[in-house]
């Protein structure tokens, strides 16, 4: 067994070279249970078989909230275990022995660069798909130690494996050690795939975003421009297989109460559950793939919980549900002081000229902290999105931090020669902001990402030129990212002021000591005769 043979036996340099980079990572302690439990004990090696079947992974019948849905796709999981096990866990004629059991675990799920793990993951793929008995134009040098890839993908071939690491992630957050099939819900993630397309293909301006079928379009994305794109979009893909492999180990030692915090989905399953709010599971997922950050577990934990519809305590506003303008947006995250999600779904004005097809667009902005009632910019760090028709992530920029700006209405009726805008902005400058929500939240203007040194340049929105954009807002949502600590803060800030507004309310009769001290007596008195000479007491 893993932990027994290494001490009956002396470590040969190897040994202790892959021991030492399997503690590097944590995991050593589990490996060492679960190739003890996995091992037959007269050979002290576990059987190909044996492997294959814990790294398998089945649904029979996915849920799928896309309509475009490969049929090839539950076949393709099928394959996944024993493409992890034949390309990186090498087999002797007793089976895999401990040092093949570390060297597999390093290779696939070792320390290493970010381009790396992408290259390990697209090589379990087109070990998958050939087993499928699929075609694939990637090509691999075998004998190559960067593992260098050449060919390109389909966009039908990219949906696959997206799908193939979002299965990978559901079967780690949802599912209990002591159930070996469960349900599985794909999201719709086309906007992540046009995302991939438009930066790796070439593609002119008459290509559309929202009628763009995903399975039958035909270009190749060459391999090279996706680890490129991958790297910008989505850094922690990779990180779906380091995941699920360590889960299987886990679940193959620990009994059922141990397994982990893994629940089973038993909410709405329907393909429309989520599909009525902004933010999708899709969305949320594409969102939680950007570089990390100190929100990605919060991201996640909506993409897999049982019923995002149902996540009431994150979701702060709702602009259908609470009601439009700022005043009623501010009431709702008012004293929420944690990482904010705004989502805007808007059209442009001239999309009405065709009344049947209005082109929606979603973008969206990251903030750090809550917001407060400023007439200047601030904040320490945020992001931009473009999430529909097409996914994007713009990233502080480092030039400026002009990151958030939220100004209400003043108080008390001041002059002001030059008022600042009321409304929500994200990056830009004042009168010049990158993105500005109207006091009405009716209205949102983006500008060119030329007024803009706070976020990264690109288009916020398909086909935005130099002149700034004006578009009719249909939703807003904003959700909070900063856990139950942030919002029980909130709640206890609402209930304080609901106290101290209650109270300013009430009248104390009992500090007017007799009639003629009274309010009361005084308006009579200047009713009945205004003019009434009265004795001033000195």
């Amino acid at each position: 067994m893993g932990a027994s043979s290494s001490t009956e036996q002396p470590a040969t340099a190897e040994q202790r070279e892959l021991e030492n980079i399997a503690a590097s990572t944590g995991a050593l302690p589990l490996l060492r249970k679960s190739f003890s439990n996995l091992s037959d004990p007269q050979t002290n090696a576990i059987s190909v078989q044996t492997l294959q079947q814990c790294f398998h992974l089945c649904y029979e019948d996915p849920v799928c909230e896309s309509q475009q849905k490969p049929e090839s796709f539950p076949r393709l999981l099928d394959h996944l275990g024993s493409s992890i096990v034949d390309l990186f866990f090498l087999s002797e004629k007793g089976g895999i022995n401990w040092l093949g059991f570390l060297g597999g675990y390093v290779k696939c799920c070792g320390r290493m660069s970010t381009s790396m793990s992408l290259n390990i993951l697209l090589r379990i793929f087109a070990m998958a798909v050939k087993k499928l008995g699929l075609s694939s134009n990637l090509e691999f040098e075998p004998d190559d130690a960067d593992c260098k890839i050449n060919g390109s993908l389909l966009p039908s071939d990219l949906l696959l494996l997206l799908w193939m690491c979002w299965a990978m992630l559901w079967n780690v957050r949802t599912l209990k050690s002591s159930e070996r099939k469960g349900n599985l819900l794909l999201p719709d993630i086309n906007h992540l795939v046009l995302s991939a397309v438009v930066a790796c293909a070439e593609v002119d301006g008459s290509f559309d975003l929202w009628n763009c079928n995903i399975i039958g379009l035909d270009v190749q994305l060459p391999v090279g421009k996706f680890l490129n794109w991958a790297i910008t979009t989505a850094p922690i893909l990779s990180d779906c297989l380091t995941q699920y492999v360590n889960r299987r180990l886990q679940i193959s030692v620990l009994a059922e109460d141990e397994a982990g915090s893994s629940e089973s989905i038993s909410g709405d399953m329907s393909p429309n559950a989520s599909q009525a709010l902004l933010l999708t599971r899709g969305r949320a997922w594409a969102i939680s793939l950007a570089p990390r950050s100190t929100i990605t577990e919060e991201i996640l934990k909506l993409c897999f919980s049982a019923d995002i519809v149902g996540t009431d305590e994150n979701l702060l506003y709702r602009s259908s549900t609470h009601g439009k303008g700022l005043n009623r947006f501010w009431s709702n995250v008012e004293g929420y002081h944690g990482p904010l999600l705004v989502l805007i779904s808007a059209n442009s004005e001239d999309a009405y000229q065709d009344n049947n097809k209005a082109r929606k667009w979603i973008i969206g902005a990251l903030t750090q902290q809550g917001f407060e009632n400023k007439d200047t910019f601030y904040g320490s760090s945020g992001n931009l999105y473009a999430i529909s028709p097409i996914f994007h992530v713009f990233s502080p920029s480092g030039k400026e931090k002009n990151y958030v700006y939220s100004h209400l209405h003043p108080t008390g009726r001041v002059y002001e020669s030059h008022p600042k805008p009321v409304g929500i902005a994200f990056g830009g400058t004042t009168t010049n902001e990158r993105v500005f929500i109207d006091e009405d939240f009716a209205k949102l203007t983006v500008r060119h990402h030329a007024m803009d040194k706070t976020y990264q340049p690109g288009s916020l929105i398909p086909n935005q030129g130099f002149l700034p954009v004006e578009a009719l807002i249909s939703e807003v949502e904003v959700w909070g990212l900063g856990g139950k600590t942030a919002k029980e803060v909130q709640d206890s800030y609402k209930k304080r002021e609901e106290l101290f507004t209650e109270q300013r309310r009430k009248v104390d009769l009992k500090t007017f000591a007799t009639w003629d001290d009274s309010p009361e007596k005084m308006m009579m008195d200047m009713m009945g005769d205004p003019n009434r000479v009265q004795r001033e007491d000195r």
